[in-house]
C-alpha cells in the first residue's frame, strides 16, 4: 500500500534556506509537502512555492498556530503527518528514518532525538539543553514516560494527533504533544537524529538571553496545563465517528 503521509514545514523568514530544505527531502516519503508561512517578511513563500511545495498563510506568528494551519489545510485524508523546521539546523534525510521506525508497526509518535543523535558545537545552547532536561524529567516524575528532547523533527499518527487536541500556539507545541501523548499512554519512541548550527537568520527561540528563559517558563506551564487536561474527555474527532456509528 502507498504510503499516505504529510509533511509540515512551519516557516519565518527562511528564504534563504527553505529551498534547500526542500530539496534535500527523501524521495516517495511523503504525498504532500505543505509550507506554512507564518507572517514571513521576505520571500519565503514565493521560494518555496518554485521550489515545489504546496504554501500555506498564517500571518498570525507562532509555531503552534503554523503547525495548526497547516494540519487545517490538510485535512484528515492523511494517515500520518511530519514537522521538521525551514533553517537546515535538522536534517531532512532523518525523516526516512522516522517513516522506517513508524512502520516497524503500533507505534502513535515517532520522535528525533538530538541528544540521542548528534549535535554540532554550538547547536543546541545550554539553556535549551537545561530547559530540555527539566521538562522531560518532569513528563518523566509526572506520567513515567522516558523522553530525551523535546525537538521539532517527529511524524504522528494523524489519529493520535486528533485525540490530543493540542491548542498551543507557540513553541509549547511539542511538549504539549509530548505530555499528553504520555498522559493518555500513546505508544511512543525516540530515535538518534543529527542537529545543525542554523546556516542563516536568527532563532525564533535560542537566538537571546531572554528568549532562552521565556522557553523555559513556557515548557513548565504547559506541562502544568497538561496536568489539569480533562483527558477523559472526547475530542471532536472522538465525538463525530462515534455519531457515525450510531446512526449504523
Amino acid at each position: 500500500m502507498p504510503r499516505n503521509y504529510a509533511l509540515i514545514i512551519p516557516a519565518v523568514n527562511e528564504e534563504s534556506s527553505v529551498a534547500d530544505v526542500l530539496q534535500a527531502i527523501p524521495a516517495g516519503l511523503f504525498s504532500q509537502v505543505l509550507v506554512v508561512d507564518n507572517g514571513s517578511r521576505d520571500r519565503t513563500a514565493e521560494v518555496a512555492g518554485q521550489a515545489g511545495a504546496r504554501v500555506v498563510r498564517e500571518p498570525r506568528r507562532g509555531y503552534g498556530l503554523a503547525c495548526q494551519a497547516g494540519l487545517r489545510a490538510l485535512g484528515d485524508k492523511f494517515d500520518a503527518v511530519a514537522f521538521i523546521g525551514a533553517d537546515l539546523s535538522d536534517d531532512p534525510a532523518d525523516l526516512a528514518a522516522l517513516v522506517r521506525e513508524y512502520e516497524t508497526g503500533g507505534l502513535d509518535l515517532v520522535m528525533g532525538s538530538r541528544v540521542l543523535g548528534h549535535a554540532e558545537p554550538g547547536a543546541l545552547m545550554p539553556l535549551q539543553r537545561f530547559g530540555n532536561a527539566l521538562a522531560t524529567r518532569l513528563i518523566r516524575w509526572i506520567w513515567g514516560e522516558r523522553f530525551t528532547d523535546l525537538g521539532p523533527l517527529r511524524l504522528i499518527r494523524r489519529e493520535a494527533l486528533d485525540r490530543l487536541g493540542l491548542r498551543d500556539p507557540d513553541f509549547g507545541w511539542t511538549v504539549e504533544m509530548q505530555a499528553k501523548g504520555a498522559r493518555i499512554g500513546l505508544r511512543m519512541t525516540e530515535i538518534p537524529v543529527s542537529y545543525r548550527r542554523r546556516r542563516a537568520g536568527k532563532s525564533k527561540i535560542s537566538g537571546t538571553f531572554g528568549g532562552s528563559v521565556h522557553a523555559g517558563w513556557k515548557l513548565l506551564w504547559t506541562i502544568y496545563r497538561c496536568c489539569r487536561w480533562p483527558a477523559g474527555s472526547r475530542s471532536r474527532a472522538d465525538a463525530s465517528r462515534a455519531a457515525g456509528a450510531g446512526k449504523n
